[in-house]
């Protein structure tokens, strides 16, 4: 499967601007569009896709209480564009998990209610059929939507340390990541929120993806000195396990408890030499694969 050229791998990850059509990439029908923090659109051919809607608007909410920079208003940056844009030719959504940056009030209001969407357990579903949604599937272990398979993967939204506290645990809950597969394109493995566990790499051992999205802020909650998602060092994991995936990383400089920055990250990109293999979307960037 063709992917991304070197050349643009390695504008990406030094943060230059890596429009696929730019760079004279044609013909692509998969395509991975970073739009604010874990929220995204996944296209396979005319199917779109759109993962954890966080739609407010720049400091609509307070700090994430205990954590990181709790005194700064979330989100933190704009949405690139305006949610109907957000919104134009999507087919289902599909939601993670629940917490505030991964689904919000702004996207309750905005998302139509006949959207199918999907989510991991009953729990979720509930709290969105509350809300007037009509079309609300728990994600099966494998689901094949709009002639695409999503399969779910399962996630810790922390440290065993931190799930070991029962009040943390709660509040930390439960995530599902998402693995997206079609005949003669790229697969795409979303781990959405959490850390690097034995089941991480077991997914990317079983799937094989051409592309793996990792969740890169390292936000962190205060009393701990590890984070509740990926970080940098991550994105080394990752492509020493899979050196000929994509490496996409998202979920940064948009929430207040994010610790890891793009700067910090196009960084350490340079440093391990990873430029050709770890790519750093820009808010509303199109990566074309």
């Amino acid at each position: 499967m063709k992917m991304l050229s070197l050349t643009l791998g390695t504008l990406s990850a030094l943060g230059l601007q890596s429009n696929a059509d730019a760079a004279g990439v044609s013909g692509a029908t998969t395509s991975f569009q970073q739009i604010r923090n874990a929220t995204a659109k996944i296209t396979y051919g005319e199917t779109v896709l759109l993962v954890d809607p966080m739609l407010a608007s720049k400091g609509a909410y307070p700090g994430f209480p205990e954590t990181y920079r709790n005194e700064l208003r979330n989100p933190t940056v704009e949405l690139p564009f305006d949610t109907g844009q957000v919104l134009k030719g999507v087919d289902a959504v599909l939601v993670t998990h629940t917490h505030l940056d991964h689904w919000d009030p702004a996207a309750e209001s905005l998302i139509p209610k006949q959207m199918p969407v999907f989510v991991q357990n009953e729990v979720d579903a509930k709290l969105l059929r509350d809300k007037g949604f009509k079309d609300v599937r728990i994600l099966r272990p494998r689901e094949i939507f709009g002639g695409v398979a999503i399969s779910r993967t399962v996630t810790q939204h922390g440290s065993d340390s931190m799930y070991a506290i029962e009040s943390l645990a709660k509040r930390l809950g439960s995530v599902m990541g998402l693995v997206f597969e079609k005949a003669g394109s790229p697969t795409i493995y979303l781990a959405a929120d959490t850390v690097w566990t034995n089941e991480v790499q077991d997914t990317i051992n079983r799937y094989k993806p051409d592309v793996i999205v990792l969740n890169t802020g390292d936000a962190r909650i205060t009393g701990f000195d590890t984070g509740i998602i990926m970080s940098s060092g991550d994105t080394l994991r990752a492509h020493t396990l899979a050196p000929n995936a994509k490496i996409v990383s998202v979920h940064m400089d948009a929430v207040n408890h994010a610790t890891v920055f793009r700067a910090d990250l196009r960084q350490y990109v340079i440093e391990n030499s990873l430029q050709g293999s770890v790519l750093i979307p820009e808010d509303g960037e199109t990566l074309k694969f």
